[in-house]
């Protein structure tokens, strides 16, 4: 396996500026998901780091060699495509061994290849089955055990799970996860969903306009979002905003709006004075707002209407309005609130994220 490094990359298209002064070094072994919106560039980056697209400016090595100038089939590399691109005339066998034959490997060599991968992928039964004999799912690993059986240097992911449904996305979700444990490989997975990311990344990299946003394990990309971009697309459901001023009273510090005016406790915001008076943008994730009566903390309570309970099983997702914000909650299914109740909370205030109105970075630690 080999370490990735992107440095100083640009990409246009025409006028159209794709990647904007992308840097992103991987580790030799690591797992890296680089997830964004639809747009923003990370498909890109993997078609550049693959040799299918040229690069405008900068240089991106393969264990520490410039590949710039490279084809793609010199660069040791395999990628997974979202549509599998298998070819329907071919057994699975013969899916999985073309690109051996292609290069005129040994056909003992090519054999003992392809079994370790279906051992692997848990194919053996499928060899000889044609495409169209396949599901989805073992469409997919097919598709992987063609990028297997090439022992590349680095793999490459380009959303491959998004053609699947949701019962196939989660048993794919461990079955990469699976593979990736049994071969120590670099992985450079892309993907649009943030579920993915979580579960499967050593590290994520957020990708928001052709630029990275933030760069760091799953944890703490989760709990210390570097601006408002990242709060609201890592963490399902996505984060509550609420736009105000920091306000100075007694002895204590407020969020204010014409809608709530929330406690800020100094530890979790030690900066609050140099902010008194200005617009700041207020996050709360769904699961921080405490709902349950006996955990409320009563001195900050907050007061709402219940619009919509969502019930699902033991959890409910619950919709409220206060004033003209609304608001969702994340907890366990309470069954003593119904639609247009008055409901008391509070807030998890260690967990509060406090972003600059102009900038949306990030002010507290």
């Amino acid at each position: 396996m080999a370490s990735v490094n992107f440095k100083n990359i640009v990409k246009k298209y025409n006028d159209n500026l794709i990647l904007d002064n992308v840097n992103l070094e991987i580790k030799d072994h690591e797992f890296v998901v680089v997830v964004g919106p639809s747009g923003c560039g990370k498909t890109t980056l993997l078609r550049l780091l693959a040799g299918l697209e040229e690069i405008t400016s900068g240089d991106i090595e393969i264990d520490n060699i410039k590949v710039n100038d490279l084809p793609p089939s010199k660069r040791e590399i395999a990628m997974v495509f979202q549509d599998y691109a298998l070819y329907p005339h071919m057994t699975v066998r013969e899916n999985m061994s073309f690109a051996l034959k292609l290069k005129r490997f040994p056909k003992e060599e090519i054999e003992k290849r392809v079994k370790e991968a279906a051992t692997i992928l848990q194919l053996e039964k499928l060899l000889n089955r044609m495409p169209r004999q396949l599901s989805g799912g073992q469409r997919q690993r097919v598709a992987i055990g063609r990028a297997i059986v090439r022992k590349p240097k680095v793999f490459l992911f380009d959303e491959p799970l998004s053609n699947l449904d949701a019962k196939l996305r989660e048993e794919m979700r461990i079955e990469i996860a699976k593979l990736y444990q049994n071969l120590n490989s670099t992985i450079v997975y892309v993907t649009h969903d943030q579920v993915e990311a979580m579960t499967l990344a050593g590290r994520i990299v957020v990708m928001n306009k052709g630029i990275v946003q933030q760069n760091g394990t799953p944890l703490d990309v989760y709990r210390k979002p570097q601006n408002a971009f990242v709060a609201g697309f890592i963490g399902s459901p996505t984060m509550n905003f609420l736009k105000g001023k920091i306000k100075f009273e007694g002895d204590f510090f407020y969020f204010e709006n014409n809608d709530a005016k929330i406690f800020l406790p100094m530890f979790s915001f030690p900066e609050a004075e140099k902010y008194s008076g200005k617009e700041v943008i207020l996050g709360i994730r769904p699961d921080d707002i405490v709902l349950d009566s006996a955990k409320i903390d009563h001195a900050h309570k907050l007061s709402a209407v219940v619009e919509v309970i969502e019930l699902l099983g033991h959890r409910e997702n619950i919709y409220l309005k206060m004033g003209e914000q609304r608001i969702l909650a994340v907890g366990e299914a309470f069954g003593d609130l119904s639609p247009n109740a008055k409901a008391e909370f509070s807030l998890n205030y260690k967990n509060i994220h406090i972003f600059d109105a102009i900038t949306e970075k990030r002010i507290n630690p």
